[in-house]
């Protein structure tokens, strides 16, 4: 009898023994030395994790603080890193009798902060949506274990399989095209069930898991391929992100680390919708419950808004994004929904980049048509009492008066072109005109096009586009007159690029594929994007803009001696360019190449211009 009991006792004592903490996961996965900032916050997953004690052993590395949140299944650990060399640290970790060890991985930069060079005013952007753009591989149209969703390209909202292999395949398509940079909305998981049938989260923006790609995009790996191909092609790559909210399926929302984690207004059982108004986060007489509706209010009731004033939040999203610099190598990000966070925490994470990375670049969607409002958002703007640190703004204004203008004559005082010149008027509020992203259309309008082809003003808008003192970005399949408007769904502004897909009728991808109009398109522009690459006249140089003058509007760059002068003729009637009123750039040149199809123009004489023509003079 007492071997027996003595036998249990042991046995008891080394199932006690063998019982170890829960750690399911450390957010971020790995992490690199050698950063300005030594300071690394772990989020620990893990059941009852709470109250844990954390040692580690390794060589210049000690632990800061362990922060334990209202949850009992989240540890917060900051550690220093500053000493340590790259390598795989053992952190230690015991709870009531309970133990275990577990490795993680500190690794060496692949280059140094300063050596990330960002996209400038001499790239032009072109963005795309991976899902609609090509299906590289099939196989993961459909995949088992994620949250019921159906891949279906007769619906508008729901996934349509594309991917980043589709992508990757037609990395030779963007070279014949000219632009040098690529922007693609969020590539990270988006594990939200389909709604009703007929909507999803095909576009990125509820991320449910911000270390990982998803899966029906590709993997990690497959991610950093790609952008390490983009580079051998001499294209940069620009990461689309979202620090105001995530997804309602991300683990976060089944069990908060604390209840401030997510915004929850007072006085709100459960929801409140964000009033979509960003003015009063700058207006001097704001009412506090407009600026309550706009900061803390969600974006849809299938977005929760991050409370990017809980400080643990925001370490958590600041080095998530120096993390995928690090671990994929992109060359810039875009932050969406900019205003609706919160503008101290955002700006300590602008800060951070900009110390870590100084040649890098970051541009915000402020999405206010006035200039002096996006000026006021850049970085060391007078306009503001608190630094932003934001590089890049959007310049909302110019997409506002370019959609009004295209349907209107250019007169002698307010329409047409006259709205896109007193547009510029008001550069002197930034900091930096050079740093303001300027488009025609991105995934949110209405094409360009809206359901026409009218092709002399699409010409029009692209000549102007790419010629003014902006970061230009283009938006997928403009090249090939891809059109459609919002007015039913968002969808039909994001329509699948013909040939990127299985069983498709045509191949936009080849000239074969084109129509004669679409390649005339295609190859306006191309040679626009070829001309614009490594020009310092458009990167570089001064610009002039002349008031519209019977109804032409003429935009000069100036750069040691060089010149160009884009010419539009606003109206639909033949229209005259009077060069004598141009002669402070035309400077007695006698002749000028229009760009796109190499037209001699010349300088010693009044041009008649055909309607809605086009120009861009090189002299």
């Amino acid at each position: 009898m007492k071997k027996i009991l003595l036998s249990a006792m042991i046995m008891t004592a080394m199932a006690a023994g063998a019982a170890t903490v829960d750690v399911d996961r450390i957010d971020p996965p790995n992490w690199y030395t050698g950063l300005n900032d030594p300071s690394l916050q772990l989020m620990i997953y893990g059941k009852g994790i709470k109250g844990a004690e954390v040692t580690t052993n390794y060589p210049g590395v000690s632990i800061d603080s362990v922060v334990n949140v209202e949850s009992a299944n989240y540890l917060l650990v900051y550690l220093n890193v500053k000493d340590a060399q790259p390598g795989a640290m053992t952190l230690n970790f015991s709870h009531n009798g309970k133990r275990k060890a577990v490795k993680y991985e500190l690794k060496a930069r692949s280059m140094s902060g300063e050596q990330h060079q960002g996209f400038t005013a001499a790239d032009v952007l072109y963005m795309l949506m991976p899902d609609r753009f090509a299906d590289g591989n099939p196989r993961n149209d459909q995949l088992a274990g994620m949250q019921p969703y159906t891949c279906n390209r007769n619906e508008p909202s729901l996934r349509h399989g594309g991917d980043l292999k589709g992508i990757e395949q037609h990395l030779d398509y963007f070279d014949q095209l000219g632009v040098t940079a690529l922007w693609f909305t969020p590539v990270l998981e988006n594990n939200s069930p389909d709604e009703n049938g007929t909507f999803s989260t095909y576009h990125g923006y509820a991320t449910t898991d911000y270390y990982k790609v998803d899966p029906r995009f590709g993997t990690n790996d497959e991610y950093k391929q790609l952008v390490a191909q983009a580079h051998q092609h001499g294209l940069k790559v620009v990461m689309d992100m979202i620090f105001n909210h995530c997804g309602l399926y991300h683990p976060w929302l089944k069990d908060l680390p604390s209840k401030d984690w997510l915004n929850w207004p007072a006085g709100y059982q459960k929801y409140m919708q964000t009033s979509y108004k960003l003015t009063p986060v700058m207006d001097p007489y704001a009412s506090q419950v407009d600026k309550k509706e706009t900061l803390e209010g969600w974006f849809v009731p299938t977005m929760p808004d991050l409370n990017q004033n809980n400080p643990h939040v925001m370490t958590y999203l600041i080095q998530n994004s120096v993390w995928w610099i690090e671990t994929v190598g992109i060359d810039g990000i875009r932050m969406d929904t900019y205003p609706y966070a919160y503008k101290q925490p955002m700006a300590r994470w602008m800060k951070r980049l900009n110390d870590e990375y100084p040649n890098f670049n970051v541009v915000g969607e402020t999405w206010v048509t006035e200039p002096a409002y996006t000026a006021a958002w850049q970085k060391d703007s007078p306009l503001s009492n608190d630094n932003s640190y934001l590089p890049t703004v959007m310049d909302f204004s110019f997409y506002e008066k370019l959609d009004s203008a295209k349907n209107e004559e250019t007169d002698g005082w307010w329409k047409g072109y006259n709205r896109i010149y007193n547009s510029f008027v008001y550069d002197y509020l930034y900091k930096d005109p050079s740093h303001v992203m300027a488009f025609i259309e991105n995934h949110d309008t209405d094409r360009f096009l809206a359901d026409g082809k009218d092709v002399n003003a699409l010409k029009q808008a692209l000549a102007l586009l790419l010629t003014v003192k902006r970061i230009p970005q283009l938006y997928y399949g403009t090249e090939v007159l891809m059109n459609g408007t919002k007015q039913v769904t968002d969808g039909n502004v994001r329509k699948d690029f013909m040939g990127g897909f299985p069983g498709d009728k045509r191949n936009c991808f080849t000239r074969e594929g084109r129509t004669a109009q679409e390649n005339d398109m295609f190859d306006w522009l191309s040679a626009v994007l070829h001309w614009r690459q490594h020009n310092d006249v458009i990167a570089k140089g001064t610009m002039t803009q002349f008031c519209p003058y019977g109804g032409v509007y003429v935009v000069a760059r100036r750069y040691q001696g060089k010149k160009v002068m884009t010419v539009l003729n606003g109206t639909s009637k033949a229209a005259t360019l009077s060069v004598n009123r141009y002669a402070e750039v035309i400077e007695g040149a006698t002749t000028a190449r229009d760009v796109p199809t190499g037209k001699i123009v010349d300088l010693t004489r009044d041009y008649n211009l055909a309607p809605r023509e086009a120009l861009i003079l090189e002299f």
